[in-house]
Protein backbone atom coordinates (compact mmCIF):
# COMPACT_ATOMS: atom_id res chain seq x y z
CA UNK A 1 0.00 0.00 0.00
CA UNK A 2 3.15 2.61 0.90
CA UNK A 3 4.49 1.89 -2.28
CA UNK A 4 1.08 2.22 -4.03
CA UNK A 5 0.79 5.99 -2.41
CA UNK A 6 4.48 6.51 -3.21
CA UNK A 7 3.76 5.69 -7.03
CA UNK A 8 0.79 7.70 -6.68
CA UNK A 9 2.77 10.93 -5.44
CA UNK A 10 5.24 10.94 -7.77
CA UNK A 11 2.91 11.00 -11.03
CA UNK A 12 1.17 13.46 -9.32
CA UNK A 13 4.39 15.65 -9.00
CA UNK A 14 5.40 15.12 -12.37
CA UNK A 15 2.03 15.82 -13.67
CA UNK A 16 1.37 19.44 -12.09
CA UNK A 17 5.12 19.76 -12.67
CA UNK A 18 4.86 19.23 -16.57
CA UNK A 19 2.04 22.08 -16.47
CA UNK A 20 3.33 25.23 -17.09
CA UNK A 21 2.48 28.41 -18.83
CA UNK A 22 5.93 29.06 -19.92
CA UNK A 23 6.21 30.76 -23.69
CA UNK A 24 4.30 32.60 -26.37
CA UNK A 25 0.23 32.68 -25.98
CA UNK A 26 -1.66 35.29 -28.53
CA UNK A 27 -5.14 35.89 -29.18
CA UNK A 28 -7.89 38.28 -28.64
CA UNK A 29 -10.15 39.60 -25.91
CA UNK A 30 -13.33 41.47 -25.84
CA UNK A 31 -15.91 43.13 -23.37
CA UNK A 32 -19.05 41.63 -22.28
CA UNK A 33 -20.87 42.96 -25.44
CA UNK A 34 -19.05 40.80 -27.98
CA UNK A 35 -18.86 43.43 -30.39
CA UNK A 36 -15.64 43.46 -32.84
CA UNK A 37 -15.33 47.77 -32.24
CA UNK A 38 -14.76 46.70 -28.64
CA UNK A 39 -12.16 43.93 -29.47
CA UNK A 40 -8.52 44.12 -28.31
CA UNK A 41 -5.26 42.08 -29.77
CA UNK A 42 -3.70 39.99 -26.75
CA UNK A 43 0.09 38.37 -26.28
CA UNK A 44 1.97 37.74 -23.50
CA UNK A 45 5.12 35.90 -23.38
CA UNK A 46 5.42 33.97 -20.08
CA UNK A 47 8.36 32.69 -18.11
CA UNK A 48 8.00 30.70 -14.81
CA UNK A 49 10.21 30.02 -11.94
CA UNK A 50 8.12 26.85 -9.24
CA UNK A 51 4.79 29.65 -8.77
CA UNK A 52 6.50 32.84 -9.78
CA UNK A 53 5.35 34.32 -13.11
CA UNK A 54 7.13 36.63 -15.29
CA UNK A 55 6.18 38.12 -18.71
CA UNK A 56 5.36 40.94 -20.92
CA UNK A 57 2.02 41.84 -22.48
CA UNK A 58 1.49 43.53 -25.96
CA UNK A 59 -1.84 44.68 -26.84
CA UNK A 60 -3.57 46.46 -29.51
CA UNK A 61 -6.86 48.48 -29.11
CA UNK A 62 -8.10 50.37 -31.87
CA UNK A 63 -5.18 52.90 -32.26
CA UNK A 64 -3.41 52.33 -29.09
CA UNK A 65 -0.40 49.31 -28.96
CA UNK A 66 0.81 49.09 -25.72
CA UNK A 67 3.63 46.59 -23.62
CA UNK A 68 4.34 46.06 -19.62
CA UNK A 69 6.18 43.78 -18.18
CA UNK A 70 4.08 41.36 -15.28
CA UNK A 71 4.35 39.46 -12.49
CA UNK A 72 2.25 37.56 -11.06
CA UNK A 73 1.55 33.21 -10.10
CA UNK A 74 0.85 29.73 -11.64
CA UNK A 75 -0.81 27.36 -9.26
CA UNK A 76 -0.54 23.85 -11.10
CA UNK A 77 -3.02 22.06 -9.25
CA UNK A 78 -5.38 24.14 -10.30
CA UNK A 79 -3.80 25.37 -13.29
CA UNK A 80 -5.02 28.93 -12.45
CA UNK A 81 -2.58 32.17 -13.79
CA UNK A 82 -2.97 35.32 -12.01
CA UNK A 83 -1.17 38.39 -13.52
CA UNK A 84 -1.91 41.97 -11.58
CA UNK A 85 -2.33 45.65 -11.77
CA UNK A 86 -2.36 45.79 -15.85
CA UNK A 87 -3.78 49.40 -17.70
CA UNK A 88 -6.14 48.40 -19.91
CA UNK A 89 -8.09 50.90 -22.04
CA UNK A 90 -11.60 51.50 -21.31
CA UNK A 91 -13.84 50.44 -24.44
CA UNK A 92 -15.91 53.31 -24.26
CA UNK A 93 -12.48 55.51 -25.10
CA UNK A 94 -12.53 57.87 -27.68
CA UNK A 95 -9.33 58.68 -29.96
CA UNK A 96 -9.29 62.33 -28.15
CA UNK A 97 -9.56 60.79 -24.92
CA UNK A 98 -8.30 57.47 -23.65
CA UNK A 99 -8.87 56.25 -19.72
CA UNK A 100 -7.37 53.26 -18.25
CA UNK A 101 -8.84 50.90 -16.13
CA UNK A 102 -6.39 48.91 -13.88
CA UNK A 103 -6.84 45.83 -14.04
CA UNK A 104 -5.66 42.28 -13.07
CA UNK A 105 -5.75 39.19 -15.45
CA UNK A 106 -7.01 35.74 -14.18
CA UNK A 107 -6.73 32.51 -16.39
CA UNK A 108 -6.65 28.58 -16.56
CA UNK A 109 -4.62 26.58 -18.21
CA UNK A 110 -6.41 24.43 -20.81
CA UNK A 111 -3.96 21.24 -22.07
CA UNK A 112 -5.20 19.16 -25.16
CA UNK A 113 -3.94 17.20 -27.64
CA UNK A 114 -5.09 20.07 -30.45
CA UNK A 115 -2.54 22.62 -28.27
CA UNK A 116 -3.20 24.30 -25.19
CA UNK A 117 -5.21 27.85 -24.21
CA UNK A 118 -5.02 30.30 -21.84
CA UNK A 119 -9.47 31.02 -20.69
CA UNK A 120 -9.90 33.49 -18.82
CA UNK A 121 -10.63 37.46 -17.79
CA UNK A 122 -9.19 40.62 -17.19
CA UNK A 123 -11.00 42.07 -13.80
CA UNK A 124 -11.42 45.60 -12.45
CA UNK A 125 -9.00 46.51 -9.45
CA UNK A 126 -11.05 48.22 -6.48
CA UNK A 127 -13.39 50.95 -8.14
CA UNK A 128 -12.34 50.44 -11.80
CA UNK A 129 -14.37 47.04 -10.65
CA UNK A 130 -17.78 48.76 -10.52
CA UNK A 131 -17.43 51.39 -13.89
CA UNK A 132 -15.29 48.68 -16.26
CA UNK A 133 -16.81 45.56 -17.31
CA UNK A 134 -14.73 42.51 -17.44
CA UNK A 135 -12.21 41.77 -20.49
CA UNK A 136 -12.73 37.82 -21.52
CA UNK A 137 -10.11 36.49 -23.69
CA UNK A 138 -8.95 32.89 -25.04
CA UNK A 139 -5.10 32.82 -25.79
CA UNK A 140 -3.73 30.30 -27.39
CA UNK A 141 0.32 29.04 -27.24
CA UNK A 142 2.12 28.86 -30.48
CA UNK A 143 4.45 25.71 -29.88
CA UNK A 144 6.87 26.80 -32.99
CA UNK A 145 7.41 30.40 -31.46
CA UNK A 146 9.93 29.03 -28.90
CA UNK A 147 11.49 28.37 -26.07
CA UNK A 148 12.23 29.07 -22.46
CA UNK A 149 15.85 30.67 -23.65
CA UNK A 150 13.75 32.58 -26.29
CA UNK A 151 11.12 33.66 -23.54
CA UNK A 152 13.92 34.95 -21.10
CA UNK A 153 15.53 37.01 -24.36
CA UNK A 154 12.62 38.62 -25.08
CA UNK A 155 12.18 39.39 -21.54
CA UNK A 156 15.87 40.72 -20.92
CA UNK A 157 15.50 43.07 -24.41
CA UNK A 158 11.99 44.46 -23.44
CA UNK A 159 11.93 48.13 -23.93
CA UNK A 160 8.34 49.50 -22.75
CA UNK A 161 5.95 51.12 -25.40
CA UNK A 162 2.85 53.27 -25.21
CA UNK A 163 2.04 54.37 -28.70
CA UNK A 164 -0.53 56.27 -29.97
CA UNK A 165 -0.18 57.74 -33.11
CA UNK A 166 -1.74 58.12 -36.49
CA UNK A 167 -0.16 59.91 -39.37
CA UNK A 168 -0.65 63.45 -40.19
CA UNK A 169 -0.44 65.70 -43.11
CA UNK A 170 3.56 65.39 -42.53
CA UNK A 171 3.43 61.86 -42.44
CA UNK A 172 2.02 61.16 -46.33
CA UNK A 173 5.14 61.35 -48.39
CA UNK A 174 5.64 58.23 -49.92
CA UNK A 175 9.06 55.80 -49.26
CA UNK A 176 7.90 53.59 -51.79
CA UNK A 177 5.38 53.48 -54.20
CA UNK A 178 4.56 49.70 -55.28
CA UNK A 179 3.38 48.63 -58.67
CA UNK A 180 0.77 46.09 -58.03
CA UNK A 181 1.85 42.90 -60.36
CA UNK A 182 3.18 39.65 -58.47
CA UNK A 183 6.85 39.23 -58.39
CA UNK A 184 9.21 36.35 -57.66
CA UNK A 185 11.31 35.99 -54.77
CA UNK A 186 11.45 31.86 -53.86
CA UNK A 187 12.77 31.69 -50.42
CA UNK A 188 9.68 34.76 -48.93
CA UNK A 189 7.25 32.67 -50.99
CA UNK A 190 7.85 29.34 -49.77
CA UNK A 191 8.33 30.79 -45.46
CA UNK A 192 4.93 32.23 -46.22
CA UNK A 193 3.29 29.06 -46.54
CA UNK A 194 4.77 27.21 -43.29
CA UNK A 195 3.28 30.27 -41.95
CA UNK A 196 -0.44 30.66 -40.50
CA UNK A 197 -2.75 33.24 -41.53
CA UNK A 198 -4.64 35.02 -39.25
CA UNK A 199 -7.37 37.22 -39.86
CA UNK A 200 -7.04 40.87 -38.02
CA UNK A 201 -10.12 42.63 -39.37
CA UNK A 202 -12.80 42.52 -42.20
CA UNK A 203 -13.68 45.68 -43.72
CA UNK A 204 -16.69 46.63 -46.76
CA UNK A 205 -15.48 48.88 -49.10
CA UNK A 206 -18.00 50.78 -51.97
CA UNK A 207 -15.32 51.04 -54.37
CA UNK A 208 -13.82 48.35 -56.82
CA UNK A 209 -10.12 49.26 -55.82
CA UNK A 210 -8.36 50.51 -52.75
CA UNK A 211 -5.05 52.83 -52.28
CA UNK A 212 -2.94 51.19 -49.20
CA UNK A 213 -0.46 52.78 -46.97
CA UNK A 214 2.16 50.71 -44.37
CA UNK A 215 3.51 52.45 -41.63
CA UNK A 216 5.32 51.61 -38.69
CA UNK A 217 3.72 51.20 -35.37
CA UNK A 218 6.28 52.14 -32.84
CA UNK A 219 9.55 52.87 -32.41
CA UNK A 220 11.35 53.06 -35.77
CA UNK A 221 13.18 49.98 -35.27
CA UNK A 222 14.05 48.40 -38.45
CA UNK A 223 10.98 46.17 -39.22
CA UNK A 224 10.94 45.12 -42.71
CA UNK A 225 7.62 43.69 -44.25
CA UNK A 226 6.47 41.54 -47.41
CA UNK A 227 2.99 42.10 -48.51
CA UNK A 228 0.96 39.42 -50.40
CA UNK A 229 -2.26 39.75 -52.50
CA UNK A 230 -4.77 36.96 -52.54
CA UNK A 231 -1.72 34.53 -51.45
CA UNK A 232 0.43 36.41 -54.41
CA UNK A 233 3.93 37.73 -53.09
CA UNK A 234 3.56 41.62 -54.86
CA UNK A 235 6.26 43.00 -52.85
CA UNK A 236 9.10 42.01 -50.59
CA UNK A 237 11.80 43.93 -47.81
CA UNK A 238 9.67 46.98 -47.61
CA UNK A 239 11.31 49.27 -44.75
CA UNK A 240 8.61 50.36 -42.33
CA UNK A 241 9.02 53.93 -41.14
CA UNK A 242 6.86 57.24 -40.41
CA UNK A 243 6.52 57.60 -44.62
CA UNK A 244 4.50 55.03 -46.17
CA UNK A 245 4.79 51.85 -48.29
CA UNK A 246 2.38 52.64 -50.51
CA UNK A 247 0.25 51.05 -52.95
CA UNK A 248 -3.24 50.90 -55.26
CA UNK A 249 -4.64 47.49 -55.63
CA UNK A 250 -7.45 46.35 -58.05
CA UNK A 251 -9.88 44.61 -56.40
CA UNK A 252 -11.16 41.18 -58.00
CA UNK A 253 -14.96 41.19 -58.20
CA UNK A 254 -15.17 37.47 -58.80
CA UNK A 255 -13.79 36.71 -55.27
CA UNK A 256 -16.31 37.09 -52.09
CA UNK A 257 -13.66 38.58 -50.14
CA UNK A 258 -9.51 39.93 -51.01
CA UNK A 259 -7.05 39.32 -48.72
CA UNK A 260 -3.88 41.73 -47.90
CA UNK A 261 -1.58 39.78 -45.84
CA UNK A 262 1.77 41.23 -44.25
CA UNK A 263 5.06 39.06 -44.35
CA UNK A 264 7.34 39.86 -41.28
CA UNK A 265 10.65 39.59 -42.85
CA UNK A 266 12.31 40.54 -39.51
CA UNK A 267 10.87 41.50 -36.26
CA UNK A 268 13.60 44.81 -35.81
CA UNK A 269 14.91 45.29 -32.54
CA UNK A 270 11.38 45.17 -30.52
CA UNK A 271 8.99 42.37 -30.97
CA UNK A 272 6.77 41.64 -32.33
CA UNK A 273 6.78 43.74 -36.43
CA UNK A 274 4.08 45.63 -36.22
CA UNK A 275 2.13 48.00 -38.64
CA UNK A 276 -0.05 50.71 -39.31
CA UNK A 277 -2.37 50.13 -42.40
CA UNK A 278 -4.19 52.92 -43.82
CA UNK A 279 -7.08 51.58 -46.24
CA UNK A 280 -8.88 54.56 -48.60
CA UNK A 281 -11.64 53.21 -51.08
CA UNK A 282 -11.85 56.94 -51.78
CA UNK A 283 -15.08 57.83 -49.50
CA UNK A 284 -13.78 56.06 -46.69
CA UNK A 285 -10.37 55.72 -44.67
CA UNK A 286 -10.06 52.58 -42.54
CA UNK A 287 -6.98 52.05 -39.75
CA UNK A 288 -6.00 48.36 -39.44
CA UNK A 289 -3.49 47.50 -36.58
CA UNK A 290 -1.16 44.60 -37.71
CA UNK A 291 1.26 42.34 -36.16
CA UNK A 292 2.91 39.38 -37.87
CA UNK A 293 5.92 37.75 -36.31
CA UNK A 294 8.33 34.66 -37.41
CA UNK A 295 5.14 32.45 -37.21
CA UNK A 296 1.95 34.17 -37.87
CA UNK A 297 0.96 36.35 -40.87
CA UNK A 298 -1.15 39.24 -40.31
CA UNK A 299 -4.50 39.24 -42.90
CA UNK A 300 -6.80 42.01 -43.44
CA UNK A 301 -10.12 40.41 -45.60
CA UNK A 302 -11.36 43.50 -47.77
CA UNK A 303 -15.29 42.48 -48.57
CA UNK A 304 -16.70 44.83 -51.64
CA UNK A 305 -19.74 46.15 -51.01
CA UNK A 306 -22.84 45.04 -53.26
CA UNK A 307 -24.74 47.25 -55.41
CA UNK A 308 -28.86 47.05 -55.28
Amino acid sequence: MKKYFLILSLFTALYSGAQNVVGYWYGTASVGSGSSANNYLVELILKQNNTAVQGIINYYFRNTFRSMKLNGNFNSMNRELSLYNIPVPYFGSTAKMEVDCMMDLFATLRVARAGSNLDGRFVGRGQYKYTCPDVVFDLRLNESAGNQDSVLLALQNFKETFQLWSPGVADTLVADNIINRPVVNYVIAAQYKERQNEIVQEIEVDSDSVVLDFYDNGEIDGDSISIFYNNQLVSFNRLLSTRSVHFSMKLDSTKEYNEVTMFADNLGRIAPNTALMLVSDGRKRHEVRMSSNLQKNATLRIRQKKKP
